[in-house]
């Protein structure tokens, strides 16, 4: 009894702390360009038409995702309204129910104190915790996968004697509901896995052919039921183009979207801070561990690779494609924490001194922005900064304090605090210092240090865009790509085609006008070449200009 009141009293704490954690604050900042624009503005489009089947930009068929995630924010949206508290909520439910997930797998695997752990781990590591506050596609994505696999890790496990049939039902399913969040690429990571697996196992399994074929036609039914719909209702071409970007995201690097070999080896390490770190001792093989930890171990360390091994693949480079590497690093970090429990040893001195080294960067990086503003005549005199866009951005008034690198002490007591104990041989408690004082730091980072980042990349264009009434005026970029003059300008039918060249013909509809934004980069060369330009200022790297057919004798817009 006493045992079943720890567990109810565990799952309403993670229940209501992940809540309290991934839910306030979130509609004080402005959503991101690309990713959480794009998704909440298809959301806004799904609303504003009626069309809950296909997915727009711009009202025109968007192939790059599938809906499921945007259908989750169109309730949000539904009840909280069309903002950036409703864009972010779905992914706040995520959170919770990622760390429910890993408290029932860890207690139910090894007892409720790892099930903690687990759940530490991961919501006390940088981007884990970053990504539930977002509105990005990722987090649900992933824990359709890692679910999914998990169901494989326990089936492939002798000493499971739960109902298979149910088992490998439920993975596909969840396999499935990857496919319609993201698309096809959950499905590559889990064959790939399993097919590692097989061959670390020299292909002796006792996986039965039926529960395959189960497994199979959930996960083809889940995730293939909406392109079905797309067929049957005559979208195919939505199809074939979505085929096509896959393949275009796999051979070809997005752009602006480059990166160096080992990019997503080096975000993960730095990124799942503190868990990346305890997960490294875990990677090498330990002859203490029971059959059933060497088992998970072994399949964790295989999604581990394989994410990070094919997305160094792929020529795109983009920090959350490697996000699926956050549950196996922070498992295998548990792990080895568990046993360092278990074993009643202590953190290496090297481990202990890494940690620190990496307390120490993060500090001087909040050191270094909270005294940016002061700091900014300096880099932008000495020519330390050549690209004109970024000297531009630094304009703006951040409104530092210049004690916001105060907030990263929470994250030097949490180190303190975990030396502290684990000299006194109290690991556990040294584990919840350091974890929780990283959770806290995180936490209080994403409320003070990201608002006034954001002064300095896309404030004043958003801002623009805001200032301008939907029904009688068009927003529209020249030689970058943003969605931020679709949701926050409000766009509206009838719309206009994707403008990249203003020599071409372009039709407004009557009693509307055209305002164009560009770079500061290109802001010469373009109004040079558009005469039909009249420019109206420029704030922080953005130049907002007015298409006025007038200033043309034959002007390139028709009414």
């Amino acid at each position: 009894m006493f045992q079943q009141n720890r567990v109810i009293y565990s799952q309403i704490t993670i229940v209501l702390g992940s809540l309290l954690l991934f839910l306030t604050f979130n509609g004080n900042l402005h959503l991101f360009d690309w990713d959480e624009i794009n998704f909440a503005e298809s959301a806004r489009e799904m609303i504003i038409t009626g069309d809950y089947s296909t997915v727009m930009i711009n009202f025109k068929p968007f192939w790059e995702k599938p809906p499921l995630f945007i259908w989750m924010q169109v309730i949000s949206m539904k009840i909280f309204g069309i903002n950036e508290f409703a864009a972010r909520f779905p992914n706040a439910i995520s959170g919770m129910l990622t760390l429910l997930f890993m408290f029932e797998a860890g207690r139910r695997r090894y007892g409720i104190r790892f099930g903690w752990i687990w759940v530490l781990s991961f919501a006390g590591s940088f981007l884990p915790f970053f990504y539930f506050k977002s509105g990005i596609i990722d987090p649900w994505y992933n824990l359709f996968i890692y679910g999914s696999i998990y169901t494989l890790i326990r089936y492939t496990d002798p000493q499971y004697n739960g109902n298979r049939i149910l088992l490998t039902m439920g993975g596909g399913v969840l396999l499935g509901l990857a496919i319609l969040t993201k698309g096809p690429a959950g499905v590559l990571i889990a064959m790939l896995t399993i097919l590692i697996i097989l061959v670390i196992n020299r292909f002796k399994t006792h996986i039965q052919l039926r529960h395959v074929f189960i497994f199979t036609t959930a996960t083809i039914l889940t995730g293939g039921s909406w392109f079905l719909h797309q067929l049957l209702t005559g979208n195919g071409k939505v199809i074939m183009d979505f085929i096509e970007y896959q393949i275009r995201l796999f051979s070809t690097e997005g752009a602006g979207h480059g990166g160096f070999f080992l990019y997503h080896f080096v975000v993960v390490l730095f990124g799942v801070f503190p868990a990346s770190l305890f997960a490294l001792p875990a990677l090498k093989f330990n002859k203490n561990l029971l059959p059933g930890q060497k088992h998970d171990a072994v399949w964790n360390i295989v999604i581990l690779f394989t994410v990070l091994i094919l997305f160094t693949i792929v020529k795109t480079k983009i920090v959350h494609y490697s996000s699926l590497a956050y549950f196996p690093v922070t498992f295998l970090a548990a792990l080895y924490l568990h046993n360092l429990l278990e074993t009643r040893k202590k953190t290496s001195r090297i481990l202990a001194l890494g940690i620190g080294i990496m307390v120490f960067v993060f500090l001087s990086i909040l050191l270094f922005l909270s005294n940016l503003d002061a700091i900014k005549p300096y880099l932008i005199e000495n020519e330390l900064i050549k690209d004109s866009f970024a000297k531009a951005n630094l304009e703006a008034d951040g409104g530092w304090s210049r004690m916001e690198w105060l907030s990263g002490m929470i994250l030097v007591s949490g180190f303190l605090g975990f030396i502290w104990f684990e000299k006194h041989s109290q690991t556990y408690k040294a584990i919840i210092s350091l974890f929780g004082g990283s959770l806290m730091y995180i936490y209080l980072s994403i409320i003070l240090f990201v608002p006034k980042i954001e002064s300095y990349s896309q404030k004043a264009l958003i801002e623009y865009c805001q200032s301008k009434d939907p029904t009688i005026s068009y927003i529209e970029t020249l030689g970058f790509k943003s969605y931020a003059p679709l949701f926050y300008g409000r766009r509206v039918p009838p719309t206009l085609p994707t403008i990249s060249d203003l020599s071409a013909n372009i039709e407004i509809p009557e009693n509307r006008e055209l305002y164009i934004v560009m770079k500061i980069t290109r802001k010469l060369q373009y109004l040079e070449k558009y005469p039909q330009l009249e420019y109206l200022y420029e704030k922080n790297g953005y130049v907002f200009t007015y298409l006025n057919p007038n200033n043309l004798e034959e002007s390139t817009l028709t009414h």
